[in-house]
């Protein structure tokens, strides 16, 4: 799980700062996890500080967590000992939840071209319904979650949403992009305004990491 002190992670890279001022915190997961615990999961180049603590506490103590990659062990929670299916859920799924997110973002909008571009015509009518649909979907998320588009090894997409920090591996499927709707994800600067913080999310998307995890898809090598 992605997991960053309340105070401390405002985004470094200034692009980011400017338009999506946001803190991250995980208060379910924070409690007792270490600062920099060393394990087999880690996060993708992020300008800001940022711990995996719990995660790789229970890969410590479970080993059958460290030997497979996160998309594998979400994909086969419900064979995980009852221990720390808790913590995979919660600190698995955030990990995976916000490794995509942190990486699909930092573009300038717009829209996808290609195949992708080609898919959201086909399979949610267009990006502007696409847009429409995905944030309605995040309005109604009830408390804390994400909504996510789902991608099939076909290259079929899908609208959805999980509470909480669920990921759609938990279920098989894999994930194409995603928003947080946590609360702390916008309320800085949107304050309870979740709505107009989904529609300004989309000018700072970054197609081209998002065509890219496409393509991942199709060609069977997606992970989280």
């Amino acid at each position: 799980m992605i997991a960053i002190t309340r105070r401390r992670a405002l985004f470094g890279a200034a692009t980011l700062a400017s338009i999506y001022p946001i803190l991250r915190s995980s208060p379910a997961l924070a409690q007792g996890a270490p600062a920099a615990a060393a394990g087999p999961f880690s996060l993708p180049p992020l300008p800001y500080a940022a711990f995996i603590g719990n995660l790789n506490a229970a890969a410590k103590d479970f080993p059958q967590i460290a030997a497979m990659p996160m998309h594998q062990v979400l994909q086969k929670i419900g064979e995980m000992p009852e221990a720390v299916r808790g913590v995979v859920r919660n600190s698995g799924g955030g990990h995976a939840n916000h490794a995509m997110f942190w990486t699909i973002m930092g573009g300038k909008g717009g829209e996808p071209s290609g195949d992708l571009a080609a898919a959201i015509t086909r399979d949610l009518g267009g990006m502007e319904k696409m847009k429409t649909d995905f944030n309605a979907a995040g309005v109604r998320v009830f408390g804390s979650g994400w909504v996510f588009v789902t991608v099939d090894a076909t290259g079929k997409l899908a609208l959805t949403s999980r509470p909480n920090q669920d990921n759609p591996r938990m279920d098989g499927q894999m994930v194409l992009m995603g928003n947080d709707v946590w609360e702390h994800a916008y309320y800085l600067k949107y304050q309870n305004r979740r709505a107009d913080y989904l529609t300004g999310w989309w000018n700072i998307v970054n197609w081209q990491a998002i065509e890219a995890r496409y393509a991942a898809a199709k060609a069977g090598t997606l992970g989280i």
